[in-house]
């Protein structure tokens, strides 16, 4: 299986390339109204990033239920921000998790979870992070699903051009500077 810190890079790219494709358009799609799950683009982004800031906390030790209590204004936040905002929200976010992850020795560590609506069940840190990424590519489908209702596409944020455009560019380095050093 791959690393959950790995799938944690992808996720933090894939967001990336949702907001860079984002940029290109008018700034009013980003809160045009559709039928959909969400209202909106703004809306989407707000609730992959309360959810993601969500699990970061349960991850440092916060209670699930006090990180609960908090999101409803956390993503009412979120989603009054510009797309520029909200950009560098996710951006500050994933250095948080980032840093979180190197500091983390062990990703099999367990976090006791009291999901007040699913009740208590031991989960592995692993297991946590791979869920964030799942979440994050799954709504990332709904903005894609949102543009196309409004004429527009989103560009390619799959796992496998991740492969191509960041662990190639990484392990193409890797050998450059073994061959400078070689």
């Amino acid at each position: 299986m791959t690393n959950p810190v790995e799938m944690y890079h992808y996720h933090s790219w894939a967001n990336q390339v949702i907001f860079n494709r984002l940029k290109e358009f008018p700034e009013e799609i980003f809160y045009q109204e559709v039928q959909g799950t969400f209202p909106s683009i703004s809306k989407v982004l707000a609730h992959i990033y309360t959810t993601d800031r969500g699990w970061l906390e349960i991850l440092s030790g916060i209670d699930m239920s006090v990180s609960m209590e908090k999101s409803g204004e956390v993503e009412e936040e979120a989603s009054s921000r510009t797309l520029e905002e909200l950009e560098k929200m996710f951006i500050e976010l994933s250095q948080r998790y980032k840093s979180f992850l190197e500091m983390e020795m062990y990703l099999d560590r367990k976090i006791v979870l009291d999901n007040p609506y699913a009740g208590v069940r031991d989960t592995k840190v692993s297991e946590i992070v791979l869920h964030v990424v799942n979440h994050g590519t799954y709504h990332r489908g709904n903005v894609s699903s949102m543009l196309h209702q409004m004429g527009y596409s989103l560009t390619m944020n799959d796992y496998a051009l991740f492969w191509y455009q960041v662990k190639s560019s990484n392990s193409s380095n890797g050998k450059k500077e073994a061959n400078k050093n070689g």
